[in-house]
């Protein structure tokens, strides 16, 4: 292919002659071939008929091999005619005095015509096994230097380059509908490229512009579009343009890829140093609590005989150490379960006695609430680590007493099913909007409507969702407005191979 640059300024391309001036001068020549064998067996070396025909049938395919079909049918027939001109009797005439001549004369159109045109095929298809392997190199090529971008450099630009280069097009535009950006590597092709381009995006159409060689092509990965590709000046196959724009969906695909895991790891690597910052700090608050807490605890004692406000005073002081403590035990449990820095010890325990400790670590908030515990007798051994899953007993019971009023009942059923043992905790509290459901496992998050009269920091639920994924379940809310909410999850039972 040769490209715009090799074009002089009168329209010729270098070392070749315009296609009409081309077409004119193959035609002569043909008809020169046929003239120079007329000539030769006419005045140098009188052969017989059988023989002139066989050379003319021969230089018929000496035409339709160099040049083509065209001027081989030109050639085959005025071959006919110099042969019946020149050797057929009455010579120096076109009349045939004997009927078969007439048929070897045919025959002899017949024979020229098929074997030039079997000539020109065979050319045309010999052209056409090279073209494809070129295209099959350039295809080739092309694969590798997408394999070797440059991922600090934008990779649409370098896509649009690397098309241009291997294919040698004037001009390739890409549009990449994922982000929105049209690439650009030549000359800006149509006025309005980039509506075109995003148009054969959407609509998965073709645009063809003949007078500019322009050819517009949807890129599709998956039967999905994920783009346009815009060529001009390149002639490909059918099966060519759609490898190619296969490579170039491979080449966005892998941008996004990429993208994607650069992102997780950034998020990763932030995730790591926020939940180091987060332990740290904590651990630094814990210190001066306990201080508080040992005071506070000591100043309560009935011996230092303090006034009832003064005591009052402490008595609020110290359930807020209390509190406070709570919340950084909460961030370091965080901290640690993000920062897959704590591990499961798992044993063998009954569920009742999960329930009844859990109960008993909470009998400071519980107060006079009353909290209903259905649990079977016989319900399996499960295989748990004890501390972690009264983590999130505790959480779901503190969440239930948060959000429901005093003067209602919790209700904590345990019992069997397919799965292992599963652990409900049912509130009669106000419900949680469908919308938020999916919300309230995220850390940190907490309704807007509770904020301002709701203690807490939104983390004990998503420590609980943790705790339970770590031990292969996950948690389940089942809530309706003004109906309550029930929290329910599923603790794995003792394997027989291990209770044997």
């Amino acid at each position: 292919m040769v490209s715009p640059n090799e074009l002089d300024p009168a329209g010729f391309s270098s070392g070749f002659l315009p296609r009409a001036v081309l077409l004119t001068f193959r035609l002569l020549a043909s008809l020169g071939v046929v003239a120079a064998v007329t000539v030769v067996f006419f005045e140098v070396i009188p052969v017989n008929a059988t023989t002139i025909g066989f050379f003319y049938v021969v230089a018929i395919l000496v035409v339709a091999t160099a040049w083509g079909l065209l001027e081989s049918t030109v050639a085959s027939v005025v071959a006919m005619l110099c042969f019946n001109y020149f050797f057929f009797p009455p010579v120096g005439t076109f009349t045939v005095a004997d009927p078969q001549n007439w048929v070897a004369l045919f025959a002899f159109l017949a024979t020229s015509l098929t074997a030039s045109q079997l000539s020109a095929l065979l050319k045309r298809g010999r052209k056409e096994a090279v073209d494809r392997r070129q295209e099959m190199e350039k295809l080739y090529a092309l694969s590798r230097a997408l394999l070797l971008t440059d991922a600090t450099q934008p990779i649409g630009k370098q896509i649009a380059k690397q098309v241009a280069h291997t294919f040698e097009c004037p001009t390739v535009a890409l549009y990449d509908r994922h982000s929105g950006e049209i690439y650009l590597a030549g000359p800006r092709l149509l006025p309005d490229i980039g509506a075109r381009l995003r148009e054969a995006a959407l609509e998965s159409t073709v645009f063809q512009d003949d007078a500019g060689k322009v050819t517009i092509t949807p890129i599709r990965l998956g039967g999905e579009p994920i783009g346009s590709l815009a060529v001009s000046g390149a002639t490909l196959s059918d099966a060519a343009l759609q490898s190619l724009l296969n490579l170039v969906a491979v080449g966005l695909e892998r941008v996004r890829a990429q993208e994607a895991v650069n992102r997780a790891e950034i998020a990763r690597q932030s995730e790591e140093l926020k939940s180091t910052v987060l332990d740290a700090i904590t651990h630094e608050f814990k210190t001066p609590l306990t201080s508080i807490k040992a005071v506070t605890t000591d100043l309560l004692d009935p011996a230092r005989g303090l006034q009832q406000g003064d005591r009052e005073l402490l008595a609020i002081a110290d359930e807020e150490a209390d509190r406070l403590s709570g919340l950084v035990t909460e961030a370091i449990q965080l901290a640690r379960i993000e920062g897959g820095k704590f591990h499961l010890n798992k044993e063998i325990h009954f569920p009742s006695t999960l329930l009844s400790a859990a109960l008993r670590q909470m009998k400071p908030l519980i107060g006079g609430r009353a909290i209903r515990v259905l649990a079977a007798d016989d319900l399996p051994l499960v295989l748990v680590d004890a501390e972690l899953v009264q983590i999130v007993i505790r959480n779901l019971i503190d969440n239930a007493l948060k959000y429901s009023l005093p003067t209602t009942p919790i209700t904590i059923t345990a019992e069997a099913c397919q799965e292992g043992v599963i652990i409900r905790v049912r509130d009669q509290g106000p419900g949680i909007p469908e919308e938020e459901q999916s919300k309230i496992f995220e850390k940190f998050y907490r309704s807007l409507k509770d904020r301002s009269h709701t203690r807490g920091a939104g983390m004990g639920l998503a420590i609980a969702r943790e705790i339970v994924r770590a031990h292969g379940g996950d948690i389940r809310v089942e809530s309706r407005p003004g109906k309550g909410s029930e929290f329910s999850f599923t603790l794995p039972v003792v394997s027989q191979e291990k209770l044997a």
